[in-house]
């Protein structure tokens, strides 16, 4: 028979193996009795990893806008499957994330005041922080700074 606080804090939102593994543990339960919980959890789809890569991936792109190498690196953090992994930045459209970032970039520029030489610096570092991949960032400063010769 599962805990009630368990089958609550799995309704309230995603979570994956590892985070209810945590709170088990925190509650006192012993190792045998983690994995058993684990198990009937995952048995009665309380816990799924893919859904809970689909909704971080969804989440930490619409509202922090943080990108793909971050939100990996996120998932990673919880000992979330490769396979997971690609389901839940699957749920990141292409060309909106394109948007997003390239939305980030000139709202820099715009809040920093930047010149043609600082663009380049200032908005490489700030994009490979948010976790975007720096073939998309050059293809970004490239396009703001023709942008701004035109």
């Amino acid at each position: 028979m599962l805990p009630e606080s368990i089958i609550r804090y799995c309704h309230y939102q995603p979570r994956c193996h590892q985070e209810v593994r945590n709170k088990l543990f925190e509650l006192g339960y012993s190792k045998e009795d983690v994995e058993n919980y684990i198990s009937e959890l995952i048995g009665n789809d309380l816990l799924n990893e893919e859904r809970y890569a689909r909704a971080i991936a969804r989440g930490k792109f619409r509202i922090k806008k943080w990108g793909r190498i971050k939100i990996i690196q996120q998932l990673r953090q919880n000992r979330i499957s490769e396979y997971c992994i690609k389901k839940g930045l699957s749920e990141i459209d292409a060309n909106e994330y394109f948007d997003t970032a390239k939305r980030l970039a000139q709202k820099r520029v715009e809040e920093k005041k930047l010149n043609n030489k600082e663009i380049k610096n200032n908005i490489y570092k700030y994009l490979i922080q948010k976790g975007y991949e720096p073939n998309i960032i050059i293809e970004i400063i490239n396009d703001i700074i023709n942008k701004e010769v035109n």
